[in-house]
């Protein structure tokens, strides 16, 4: 027997709806490419939106059509978020830090009719003009009157918004309609994509301020310095309206200074972002002696924060909130506040509380099995490879069916690629990665992708990569190699040779000559061996 409740389906642009209804004096912070700050309400935004959901159309984008981001934090970027969704196209958000060859494949792979782009960053298009799809549209996120100069023919904004009313009956769309795209270039070979839909992404909103509860207060502001162009900006865009919450957008200058200031003037409550970040600020504080004014709050993510790092943030009252996901998890799947009965502990005993990656969201499951597939129990002890399920989980990789196979069990469940154990109290502890990744400012390096094209080097007979920590950075990579002569490259030869195919950011730190790469009994090069051996090893950078 069925119930008698009433189905809605879940649209994203009702989150938007409701904060203008519900939270009219909040709204966006954004600073402008001159330093200067725009700001606008929830209303205002909705106004806007609809604005923009009717020059889209216009220009004939349909339900299924893949529209591109390429901008950095901003109001505009925000609404695109919005408008892109309302009138069932897809938002595909593109990441300017990756090389050109990443960004062309992921282009031609979502079959993007248009690409929306900060002027800034036309150039970077302009670089790859010759290898992108026929027809391609792009629209500058600027005034009219400050669209930059380019062989591109380019559409303003703000023209294609002036002439549309504010207005709209929003259309109703199936709530597993796609809405959103973001590829993962965390494993080997070509990025994958991970299709949201508005159900995924509504009930993701609603999800993680359940567990966010210190994080997210009505009528306070939160500063999301993770990129709107990586994973939904760990669904703030969402998140925060549906919490009552301003959302207070850095621009691109993510120094400390620059974010001290910003927080100060705007009394950020709660931050967001990447512990090589949050570096920066901490240095700032210390050097002004206090943290700005208002500041309680701080999600870390994408890379374990280290115990000092807690210690330094809890000490000057700063609430440290540390959590993992993933980009095919929507991403949030952890919340890292203490359970009760971990509360008053000893200021010691709460850093090590909080050096896990969190206990699971509602609507998130966590399983750990060993090679043989056998579920293993969440003593804490066991350790094996972490799967997961949900509402917000991918069930396969948007036209990828063979990293569908591998990525996905028989029951259903995601394969994360991470070793890991939970503990009996839920608390989730990641220990290896089960792939060689290197993970570098909460951003993935594939350790194969870059030995594939190493190697192509007559110079180099094999090699590895492997991470070895950084201070700032958390891991950087290092390549291990075996020379196919007397000549030995350098390691500004090999950073050139790879240069064409990654971007500056995925280039190893070291080279280091073997006589031969240590390997397996199947015949394998084992980097746990490489690992074991290398340490003690420190940087050039660092000795």
């Amino acid at each position: 027997m069925l119930g008698m409740m009433m189905h809605r389906d879940l649209r994203i642009i009702d989150i938007l709806t409701f904060a203008a209804e519900a939270w009219p004096d909040q709204g966006l912070v954004s600073v402008m490419e001159d330093g200067g700050l725009h700001r606008q309400s929830y209303p205002e935004t909705l106004d806007r939106v609809a604005q923009l959901a009717q020059a889209l159309s216009a220009l004939g984008i349909a339900e299924g059509d893949r529209v591109a981001t390429l901008a950095w934090n901003s109001h505009r970027h925000f609404e695109l978020y919005y408008g892109i969704t309302a009138i069932g196209a897809v938002c595909h958000t593109l990441n300017p830090r990756l090389s050109r060859e990443q960004l062309i494949y992921m282009i031609h792979h979502a079959g993007d009719r248009v690409i929306c782009v900060d002027p800034d960053l036309v150039p970077l298009l302009e670089e790859m003009r010759e290898e992108l799809p026929a027809g391609l549209r792009l629209i500058v996120l600027c005034d009219a009157g400050e669209v930059p100069q380019s062989t591109f023919e380019l559409m303003c904004y703000e023209a294609l918004l002036a002439p549309q009313g504010t207005a709209y009956d929003w259309p109703e769309w199936p709530e597993n309609t796609a809405a959103g795209l973001c590829y993962t270039s965390g494993t080997t070979g070509d990025p994958k994509g991970a299709l949201y839909s508005h159900r995924s992404t509504v009930f993701h909103a609603m999800m993680v301020p359940l567990g966010f509860t210190h994080s997210l207060k009505a009528g306070r502001k939160v500063l999301p310095v993770v990129p709107l162009f990586h994973v939904n900006a760990w669904g703030l865009p969402h998140v925060a309206p549906l919490a009552g919450m301003t959302m207070v957008m850095p621009g691109r200058h993510l120094d400390g200074e620059s974010l001290y200031a910003l927080m100060q003037a705007e009394g950020v409550w709660s931050a967001w972002g990447v512990p090589t970040v949050w570096a920066g600020l901490l240095a700032t504080i210390r050097e002004k002696g206090a943290p700005p004014d208002g500041f309680g709050d701080l999600v870390v993510g994408g890379a374990a924060a280290p115990a000092s790092m807690i210690a330094a943030f809890e000490a000057m009252g700063v609430h440290v909130n540390q959590v993992w996901g993933m980009t095919e998890m929507s991403p949030v799947g952890t919340r890292g506040v203490l359970p009760p009965h971990l509360q008053g502990l000893e200021p010691e005993a709460v850093i090590e509380a909080k050096r896990g990656a969190g206990r699971r969201l509602f609507g998130v499951e966590f399983k750990i099995v060993d090679d043989a597939g056998t579920r293993l129990p969440h003593d804490g002890e066991a350790t094996g490879e972490l799967y997961v399920r949900g509402n917000g989980i991918i069930a396969g990789y948007f036209n990828n069916d063979d990293a569908t196979a591998k990525a996905m069990d028989a029951d259903g469940w995601f394969g994360t690629g991470d070793v890991a154990t939970v503990e009996p109290d839920g608390m989730l502890v990641i220990r290896d990665r089960a792939k060689d990744l290197v993970k570098s400012g909460g951003e993935w390096i594939s350790s194969i992708d870059l030995e594939n094209a190493a190697v192509a080097h007559p110079e180099i007979a094999a090699c590895a990569v492997i991470a070895v920590p950084h201070p700032k950075w958390d891991e950087r990579p290092v390549l291990v190699a075996v020379a196919a002569g007397d000549r030995k490259l350098t390691l500004e030869e090999v950073r050139a040779h790879l240069a064409p195919e990654f971007a500056k950011w995925q280039l190893p730190d070291d080279v280091i000559y073997v006589e031969a790469l240590p390997l397996t009994a199947t015949g394998k090069i084992s980097k746990l061996t490489l690992r074991r051996d290398l340490a003690e090893y420190v940087l050039p950078e660092l000795r």
